[in-house]
């Protein structure tokens, strides 16, 4: 589920967002003020922060310029909610690493369309340097995968698929998923590409006779599994 992070002190909008963001299916996670909201960010890694401009402790934009800052949750796209409506400071929040920008009184319905699209824009999370799943050993930095004791050799497409999957075992990814996630909404690639490369994948992952790690969900898409075939 979709986490997001509402830092925000007026009691009353921050309700309003909790409950139009969880109608839509987000998990919420509301903080008051600015010192915690750097604590709770770090901790959970939220997939986007809505953050308000003028918060007790730190501000927000004290807290940005930290988001940016660290290498770790710098990825996690960032709108500001401010009362501060002039062209100056919307500048100001964009230059310091904002991706949007909205001046309070705001409408619901816009504030909900813009958190879609920064959510379809957003960068994949950082992988961590090395993922274990399974028999499966990842190393991000040296893009070494390893089944059990054998080294798998995998072109790049198949290396960010297996990224991909890595992100969520046991989640089932579709085709589109995997298409706009692997070659984004700008390139046009047929279903059939994310198939021949998934089978180029599975191969290699298999190819020492070990049991298939990629299972095939009919009419739905594929996820890395544990589940073996009996």
């Amino acid at each position: 589920m979709t986490k997001i992070v509402i830092v925000e002190d007026e009691q009353g909008l921050q309700t309003i967002l909790k409950y139009n963001l969880e109608k839509d299916g987000y998990q919420t996670i509301p903080v008051m003020d600015g010192k915690k909201a750097l604590e709770t960010i770090l901790k959970e890694e939220p997939d986007l922060i809505l953050l308000d401009w003028m918060l007790p402790h730190v501000s927000g934009v004290e807290i940005c310029k930290t988001v940016r800052q660290n290498h770790d949750i710098r990825h996690i796209p960032v709108l500001m909610l401010t009362a501060r409506g002039d062209e100056a400071d919307k500048v100001s929040g964009l230059s310091i690493g904002a991706d949007d920008y909205m001046t309070k009184p705001f409408s619901v319905p816009e504030l909900m369309a813009r958190i879609k699209a920064l959510l379809r824009r957003a960068p994949p999370k950082p992988p961590k340097k090395t993922k274990i799943f399974a028999d499966l050993t990842v190393d991000f930095d040296k893009k070494q995968v390893m089944r059990g004791n054998r080294m798998v050799h995998i072109g790049p497409t198949e290396f960010r698929l297996l990224q991909i999957f890595l992100e969520e075992p046991e989640r089932v990814f579709s085709r589109l998923e995997l298409l706009k996630k692997v070659w984004g909404d700008a390139i046009y690639v047929e279903d059939r590409t994310v198939d021949v490369h998934v089978k180029r994948l599975r191969q290699a992952l298999n190819a020492g006779g070990e049991y298939d790690i990629i299972r095939t969900v009919r009419s739905s898409g594929y996820a890395l599994s544990e589940m073996k075939k009996k």
